[in-house]
Parts: C-alpha cells; structure tokens; sequence
C-alpha cells in the first residue's frame, strides 16, 4: 500500500513536465505533494516527507494568485480594469518618483512595463499626461528592439508598480486571458496614438 503512494506521486510529477498551463501544472503538483506526503509518512522516509510537506504550501499560495489573476480578468476589458490592480501586485515592485525625475528615455533600453498607482506622469515627445491607472511601457516589450517610445518624466510625486517582461511573458503564455488583456492594452495604446497623430495633421492643414 505505501508503495503505491509512492508510484502515483511518480506519475502525477512526470505529469507535470506536459501541462500546457501553469493552472494544471500546480493542481498535478499539488496531488503529487499529497501522495509523497502519504508515501514518506507510511514508509517513513523523511527526505520526501520534509521535502513535499514544504512544497505543498508553496504550490498552493502559487496556485492561488493564478486563480485570483484570472478571476480579477475574467471578462473584463482594458476600460474596466480596477485601478488598484492588486492582482498584478505579486509579479511586480514599487517605485516611488519625485517630482521631475525621468523614469526612463526616448530610446531606451525597455526591461518592464508600469502601472500608475499614484501621481502625475507626461509623455514627453507627445505631451500626453499620465495619471492614475495608466500603463506605460507595454509597447517596448513587442517592439523589434525593445526600446523606448517615448520619455516619462514624473510632474508630481508619485507611486508606480513595476513588471518586468519577463513576468509579462510568462503571465503571457501561462494565462490566456491575461495574453488577451495584454493584446487589447497594447491595440488600444496603438489605436490612441494613430488618433492624436490625426488630430495633429487635422489641426496643421
């Protein structure tokens, strides 16, 4: 009987290696923790007792934030995302600005997509205000080079959280619904430029 505790937690990890999503993936894991936990303490084998009895809060407060991110996506669009956006939170970290700091340069290097949570922000180049709310920087992460669009500077002190792209990428691929959310972000910043672009030409002929 302890054997088979054993075998199954075996098959349930090998499961693992062909989930497609996160979601599956620590669901299996979990299970896997469950059937080691069982097997070490049957067969008293410590090692995988200890082992799997620290992996399996960890699988679960890991599968929790994927359930939260997607029940905070869930049928929302980019108009009706909340501001405080606390689901992104656990991918992210603060940055405090001060009045007429840059955040970052025309052509710079882009490593991570923000979110204002508080203050005034300007675009530069397009003389665009930035306010709570808002996503900056999410264009550099499908760019070909990866650079910055436009300069941020900070017009009054304020709060932002950061997501590096990498976070972004696997938050991606490991949630379709975030993918979703981040494809209509990244249209509707598109669509927003094109629009002030023809306001501009309207106003100059």
């Amino acid at each position: 009987m302890t054997e088979i505790f054993g075998y199954l937690g075996a098959l349930l990890t090998l499961a693992t290696f062909s989930m497609k999503t996160m979601l599956r993936l620590r669901i299996a894991g979990i299970a896997a923790n469950f059937a080691f936990i069982s097997y070490g303490a049957l067969g008293h084998v410590y090692p995988v007792l200890l082992l799997h009895l620290t992996l399996l809060p960890l699988n679960i407060w890991r599968l929790r934030q994927l359930l939260r991110l997607t029940s905070e996506l869930r049928g929302a669009s980019i108009q009706g995302v909340p501001a405080s956006l606390e689901w992104l939170q656990p991918f992210s970290h603060r940055r405090l600005m001060r009045a007429g700091e840059t955040l970052f340069r025309l052509g710079d290097e882009g490593k991570e997509m923000v979110f204002v949570l508080d203050g005034r922000f300007r675009a530069v180049e397009a003389d665009v205000p930035l306010g709570k709310g808002e996503f900056i920087g999410e264009l550099g992460l499908v760019s070909p080079s990866h650079r910055r669009t436009q300069t941020v500077v900070c017009d009054e002190d304020g709060t932002l959280l950061l997501i590096s792209y990498d976070e972004v990428r696997q938050l991606y691929f490991q949630n379709p619904r975030f993918g979703f959310f981040f494809l209509e972000l990244v249209a509707q910043r598109l669509f927003h430029d094109v629009e002030q672009r023809a306001a501009r030409q309207a106003a100059q002929a």
